[in-house]
């Protein structure tokens, strides 16, 4: 069967490249001496590898960071593999392979991928410490075991657990990290996050790694102003109704009208990361108007109150995507928010 042309899409995520491009640079800048990589796992924070490759590219990345081998190809059709770390290192022999094949470079997290690493041969990887997360990395006491001076580390790296909040871990983490670095060979050094390079040039070192603040996200109140949005959320309206005072809306019958009143049924639903958190505080916009959220959201569905307005099938609202007010809105986390964005919208810049 000859499938003809879709017909335009009732959902659409518009990404402002030049924001993301200028985040990117800003990042670079407050870096200092150090370089800025990007973080571009999960899709590239949901927005669309194929969108966030070459406009990373544009701006002057040049080193990326993904979570699992599954996102290599994605990134690998824009550059080359030595340009590429995987945080999740290697767990096995395939992964391995993978890694020697692509030039896609591990991070080795444990004195079990360390082994696995040598034994496909080795070569340069990058080696993640443990400074006080206890997710991945080695841990400080390992870092003598005869295994890892045998490694070829290029980046010695660390990951901040609570770089977006005053608190004593980030030096303690930092102090760990000086120390760990004085016990493994290595050409450059790498610890901070977008939240990181907020705190300052003592936690730069040779290269960052943003991700959020690439992609609008503030982790901290010092780089507001700084960061741009880039993610705008679009939806259709599917139909429009007349709602008299006794009637009920959605799910559950949780909104009951108690006027007379319009109520906009809009194509957008938690089956693309619009969660019901939204629902209770949520609205949409459709040029200067305000229009609530009311009854729950459904997976495939929202219902706006629209009264007073003109708005008929067919009409586009938005979602305010600006992260810090949508998660204050929501309860949902900046990364959350953006993660979790699904694969119905047709995604233009």
């Amino acid at each position: 069967m000859n499938i003809p042309e879709l017909p335009p899409a009732t959902l659409r995520l518009r990404i402002d490249t030049a924001a993301l491009s200028d985040n990117w640079r800003a990042m670079n800048r407050l870096s200092g001496a150090a370089t800025a990589g990007a973080a571009v796992k999960a899709d590239g924070y949901g927005l669309g590898i194929d969108y966030v490759m070459p406009t990373l590219l544009g701006a002057g990345a040049r080193q990326f960071f993904v979570a699992h081998w599954s996102e290599v190809p994605g990134v690998l059709a824009y550059t080359g593999g030595g340009d590429i770390a995987v945080l999740h290192g290697v767990g096995n022999t395939q992964e391995a392979a993978f890694a020697k094949a692509t030039g896609v470079l591990p991070v080795i997290n444990s004195l079990h991928q360390a082994q696995v690493w040598l034994e496909a041969g080795g070569g340069p990887c990058h080696l993640m410490v443990d400074t006080g997360m206890n997710r991945l990395g080695v841990e400080t006491g390992n870092l003598g075991d005869p295994v890892i001076g045998q490694l070829q580390v290029d980046t010695l790296l660390s990951h901040l657990a609570s770089a977006d909040e005053e608190t004593a871990q980030n030096e303690t983490q930092l102090r760990a990290f000086r120390q760990a670095s004085q016990q493994v060979k290595h050409n450059a050094l790498s610890l901070a996050n977008s939240a990181g390079i907020a705190l300052g040039p003592d936690y730069h070192f040779d290269l960052t790694r943003p991700g959020l603040a690439l992609y609008g996200g503030v982790p901290r109140g010092t780089l507001a102003g700084v960061v741009s949005q880039v993610a705008y959320v679009e939806a259709a309206v599917l139909q429009v109704r007349n709602l008299s005072p006794g009637d009920k809306v959605g799910y559950n019958a949780v909104f009951t009208a108690t006027k007379p009143m319009r109520a906009a049924t809009v194509s957008l639903g938690y089956a693309d990361g619009i969660l019901r958190s939204w629902g209770t505080k949520g609205a949409m916009q459709h040029g200067d108007r305000k229009l609530p959220i009311i009854g729950r959201i459904s997976m495939d569905m929202v219902i706006l109150d629209c009264t007073g307005t003109d708005l008929c099938a067919g009409d586009f609202c938005s979602l305010s995507y600006d992260l810090p007010q949508a998660s204050r809105t929501s309860g949902l986390s900046q990364y959350e928010l953006l993660t979790l964005l699904g694969h119905r919208f047709t995604r233009v810049c």
